[in-house]
């Protein structure tokens, strides 16, 4: 402890991006991030080429999240983990690096489900400002490019998942547009700028019909790809010609998936404090679509600071905090795991 207050080291390494971050008492002290550009040329991210980025990059990363702090290790706590979901490899790094660190300075480890992160990243304090932090219970709409999950959140470690992808993720469905549309990796903010130039009622592609509060995304990118495919036969410029429109469509469409899940959520659960996190939070069109339901039917929303929605180590650090103050540790023998499935929220 320093000055009585827990300090909590984070490392993320769950798939391209290698961060670790500082808290004290869940405040922001330190949050540095490397990314990873050589998958750009290939449009995704590759896993061989990502665990060894990770090997290069863990230990500076967690030198200048230390050095930036102003906290020596001696001083830190704990160190918490990401444990899953996420690239096995890349895991393997963190995790090493993570019980490495452990080992040498006599500190204990804490696991940390890496959607979890996500979800809690609404209760990172940033110095010198005033957070509102949603109240229990509430609803977590988690969208990335890995997972897409409607969540009840009933206390800081408490989840119960309601609803998610049967198949593909949301995230997923917006890079693989971006790669139908040759506009790069990753996807997501370029169909996110080129949306606002376009008319989003323009076309209209198949959206699923899935019963309850799960989530399907594979039908409507399938949907996409045959409607390119059959105007191209006719104007080999099709895309060029109407990208901006194609975009605002497909963006729109997505997100009424999402919205239509999430206002049923809350019918059913009667909660009105709505948050949303992972990388597609900072779709504009989403948080803009949160806002407005959420002011026409009185939720209180809470959308993340930017820097929050990409895979970052703060966000593994505030879990760690409060399974901190649990006494929630792991032992030096826990392995990774990849599948979401395998690792319950």
């Amino acid at each position: 402890m320093l000055d009585g207050k827990t300090i909590i080291l984070g490392i993320e390494s769950s798939c391209d991006d290698t961060s670790a971050a500082v808290l004290s008492d869940g405040v922001l002290l330190s949050n540095v991030m490397a990314s990873q550009e050589v998958h750009r040329k290939y449009g995704g991210v590759i896993p061989e080429l990502a665990s060894r980025a990770h090997q290069q990059n863990i230990l500076p990363v967690v030198q200048q999240a230390l050095e930036q702090s102003g906290v020596a290790l001696d001083a830190v706590d704990a160190i918490a983990y990401t444990r899953g979901p996420g690239l096995l490899g890349s895991l393997i790094v963190g995790t090493s690096f993570a019980k490495g660190l452990a080992i040498a300075s006599g500190k204990p480890m804490i696991e940390v489900n890496h959607l979890q992160g996500h979800i809690l990243s609404h209760f990172i304090k940033v110095p010198g400002r005033e957070s509102d932090h949603p109240g229990f219970p509430f609803l977590a709409l988690l969208v990335s490019g890995g997972h897409t999950q409607i969540v009840r959140v009933d206390d800081y470690l408490d989840f119960t998942v309601l609803g998610q992808t049967i198949d593909d993720a949301v995230g997923e469905a917006f890079d693989k547009c971006a790669k139908m549309l040759d506009l790069g990796y990753p996807g997501g903010p370029v169909i996110d700028r080129l949306a606002k130039e376009g008319d989003p009622s323009r076309f209209r592609f198949a959206k699923p019909h899935i019963e309850g509060l799960d989530f399907s995304f594979s039908g409507i990118k399938t949907s996409l790809l045959y409607y390119l495919r059959d105007r191209l036969k006719e104007d080999p410029d099709f895309i060029e010609k109407n990208k901006n429109d194609i975009c605002a469509s497909f963006q729109k469409d997505l997100i009424d998936i999402l919205m239509k899940k999430l206002i049923r959520a809350t019918e059913i659960t009667g909660i009105k404090d709505i948050v949303a996190g992972g990388g597609v939070a900072a779709n504009s069109a989403l948080r803009g679509a949160i806002t407005s339901e959420g002011e026409r039917r009185g939720w209180r929303t809470f959308l993340p600071e930017l820097r929050f929605t990409t895979d970052n180590a703060a966000m593994i650090a505030i879990v760690g905090y409060y399974k901190y103050q649990k006494g929630i540790f792991c032992p030096l023998d826990a392995a990774p795991i990849s599948r979401a499935a395998d690792y319950n929220l």
